[in-house]
């Protein structure tokens, strides 16, 4: 639940920023991990079980219902793998406030509890750097062995996917959060060649 709200908050101060429909993007903002398939499994991610109905019992009228629902179906970072992206401003917002907290102080956060629930490490020096995975077959059989691969992986890249002005504000600052905490690390660690692939892979994001 901290999630949802850190990404409504977000996502309402994108809409303020954007002049966005308010109501549409704080309905999708709050409702868009209800069908997760982590947690509901693929048949109430494919036809966003809670999300319509919790829509119905709201009220929601029929044009307010197909713009929530459009923003759920079109939004997330796999679904940006598989080509799909939202494209109305509303769903630009939800997403890049979605994204947004998956980088910054929260993203080392979240990344290196989701990887100690696993019993992987946040990082072993002694492995080399891999190259990143460019799709999305690939990015969800990969197995992270420590919790800064993961930056390479995904992490570092999501500023240059973000959508709208406001959310490019917002990742610029979380970017440069990551990248002095990396740098940092690794030169507490004398991890000279993780330095390295940082510099290098910066220069070509």
């Amino acid at each position: 639940m901290d999630h949802v709200m850190r990404v409504h908050g977000l996502a309402m101060k994108f809409a303020e920023k954007e002049n966005a429909d308010k109501n549409i993007v704080e309905l999708a903002a709050l409702l868009h991990d209800v069908d997760d398939y982590k947690i509901f499994g693929q048949e109430s991610a494919r036809h966003l079980t809670n999300a319509n109905r919790i829509l119905d019992q709201l009220g929601a009228d029929p044009m307010t219902k197909r713009a929530v629902v459009n923003i759920i179906q079109t939004m997330g970072y796999n679904k940006f793998l598989e080509g799909i992206r939202p494209t109305t401003l509303e769903g630009m917002i939800v997403s890049d406030a979605d994204m947004c907290d998956a980088i910054g102080a929260q993203g080392i956060l979240r990344t290196h509890a989701y990887n100690a629930s696993k019993g992987n490490p946040f990082f072993d020096v002694n492995l080399d750097p891999i190259d990143s995975h460019v799709d999305a077959n690939a990015y969800r059989a990969a197995k992270t062995t420590h919790s800064v691969q993961h930056f390479f992986d995904k992490l570092l890249t999501i500023p240059a996917i973000l959508m709208t002005g406001a959310g490019r504000e917002e990742g610029a600052l979380r970017q440069d959060i990551m990248v002095h905490f990396l740098e940092e690390l690794f030169r507490e660690e004398s991890a000279q060649k993780w330095s390295d692939h940082l510099q290098n892979f910066l220069k070509k994001s």
